[in-house]
C-alpha cells in the first residue's frame, strides 16, 4: 500500500484496521487486550477505528500483541553520517537549521 497518497485520516483507519486484524488473529476481544495492556476497551476500540488516538496506547497495544519489533521496520534508526560527525566535531545533532526562506515566527515587523 502506497501510504504516500493517503489522506492522513485514512492511514489512521488502515493502521486501525491491521491492528485489529493482528488482534483477532491472536483471538482476543477489545475487553482482553484492554485487559492485557492496562487500557480501557475505549481505547483500543479508538485505536481501531483510526479516530486518532495516544502514541502510548498503539506502543502498549503492540507490547501486548507481539508486534513491538515491527517498529523497527516501520521507522528504522537513522545512522549519523560520519562526515556530519567530523564537520561537528564528535557532537551529534540535537536540532535542525532554519532554512534561510522560512521566515522566523514570532517576529512581524507590522505589528
Amino acid at each position: 500500500m502506497d501510504f504516500s497518497v493517503l489522506a492522513d485520516a485514512e492511514i489512521e483507519r488502515e493502521l486501525g484496521s491491521r491492528i485489529k486484524a493482528l488482534r483477532l488473529r491472536k483471538n482476543l476481544t477489545q475487553d482482553e487486550l484492554a485487559a492485557r495492556a492496562l487500557l480501557h476497551r475505549n481505547a483500543i476500540s479508538t485505536l481501531e477505528s483510526g479516530k486518532g488516538s495516544r502514541m502510548s496506547t498503539l506502543i502498549a497495544v503492540l507490547r501486548e500483541l507481539g508486534a513491538l519489533d515491527h517498529l523497527s521496520s516501520f521507522l528504522p534508526e537513522i545512522p549519523v553520517s560520519p562526515l556530519m560527525l567530523l564537520k561537528n566535531q564528535g557532537k551529534v545533532r540535537k536540532r535542525a537549521t532554519r532554512s534561510a526562506d522560512v521566515p522566523k515566527t514570532g517576529r512581524d515587523s507590522r505589528w
